[in-house]
């Protein structure tokens, strides 16, 4: 990357959500577009109530994607 203030980091937690470091444009299925600045989690179960962010629903429903 050009410039460290530039980059993005995206990391997949096990059993849990993708958690994203930087500055990045989220566009949701309908359109809608935010910037999101710092650390956001982002569901990977796709259970969350508040979409496309993680809420913890992960732990409820005892997700375990990662060990397919």
């Amino acid at each position: 990357m050009e410039n460290k203030d530039n980059q993005v980091s995206i990391t997949e937690v096990l059993h849990g959500p993708y958690i994203v470091k930087g500055v990045v444009k989220l566009t949701t299925k309908d359109g809608k577009e935010s910037i999101l600045d710092g650390t956001n989690a982002l569901c990977r179960c796709g259970r969350s109530l508040h979409k496309p962010f993680c809420d913890g629903t992960h732990r409820k429903i005892n997700f375990e994607k990662d060990e397919e």
